[in-house]
């Protein structure tokens, strides 16, 4: 049986008829259905209902999908790992983000990689962990940077650091030349913040709820760059990670005492993926960045 048969199986699967799909495909109607009833008759199972106005997996259909798409999974993958240079003279890496780590992380991060690299190709994709693991799984993503809270039984971690949050406030704000403050000192602030839909505002609230705080929210964003803009600009203070103001002359950011504010960080990928030698590259790199990170909070793992 050819990949053909099968890429053309979930093709129909997924546009729900064989005309969307075969125009998916650039191919015919009457080729691509001549190809599903070779696979049919091959398998002795009708894999379509094609009774209705949209055509439809039958449970034998149904239970075929979930084989084919590890199938082509594993195929490209196989692909991969034939056309995988070990010197990295070329190659692609496919990189999955959590919003906090664009702000301060993939910066350095791919300045590095590029710079010993530079005939790799990367696509950086900001996204929520819970999507980031979904896209591992699937293998659409090479390598993610998020948390070691993984939900997904089809994603394993390793460690990167332990990334602290910390206030982090404007030049003109009146605590900017302190260097730590407490919970109570947090409750007496006019805070911006990140929206729920974040995991860092989870973690927030329960530290406020953990120290018996009703912190005063007199903004909330979506965008970490328009909660930096903001602070920046104004004396309105947030709660973000440290390495966040780290070289910039405008943001302070104040330690958390004596109750701590953290997280460990971590590179996720798919349990038992194929990884190639790019993959490999950045995580050493990533790793070794990580170090870097001990002044503003972001400390690194201890061996």
């Amino acid at each position: 049986m050819l990949s053909r048969h099968v890429r053309y199986f979930l093709a129909v699967a997924e546009n729900g008829g064989f005309t969307r799909a075969a125009l998916a495909l650039h191919v015919s109607q009457p080729a691509l259905s001549q190809q599903i009833k070779q696979l049919e008759e091959s398998l002795g199972a009708q894999l379509f209902d094609r009774s209705g106005r949209v055509t439809r997996l039958t449970d034998a259909g149904e239970t075929y999908a979930t084989y084919a798409r590890k199938a082509l999974r594993d195929l490209e993958e196989g692909k991969r790992a034939i056309h995988d240079v070990t010197d990295l003279s070329r190659g692609s890496l496919r990189i999955g983000l959590t919003p906090t780590f664009t702000s301060y992380f993939a910066g350095p991060l791919v300045e590095s990689f590029h710079k010993r690299y530079p005939n790799v190709s990367l696509s950086l994709r900001e996204m929520p962990q819970d999507r980031m693991e979904a896209l591992l799984a699937v293998d659409v993503l090479d390598v993610g940077i998020a948390f070691d809270d993984v939900r997904s039984a089809e994603v394993e971690t390793v460690a990167l650091m332990i990334e602290s949050l910390a206030l982090v406030v404007g030049r003109r704000h009146p605590l900017a030349k302190r260097r730590r403050v407490g919970a109570q000192d947090i409750a007496g602030e006019s805070l911006i913040l990140l929206t729920e839909e974040f995991a860092t505002r989870e973690l927030i609230d329960r530290y406020c709820r953990e120290n018996h705080i009703q912190p005063t929210v007199a903004i909330e964003a979506n965008s970490i760059s328009a909660v930096v803009e903001s602070v920046r600009r104004t004396t309105l203070s947030t709660l973000l990670p440290a390495g966040i103001a780290s070289g910039s002359r405008d943001l302070f950011a104040i330690a958390l005492e004596p109750q701590t504010l953290q997280r460990t960080a971590a590179l996720l990928w798919r349990k038992a993926a194929y990884r190639s030698a790019a993959a490999q590259a950045f995580t050493v790199l990533a790793l070794d960045l990580s170090s870097q990170f001990q002044a503003g909070g972001s400390h690194p793992l201890s061996d």
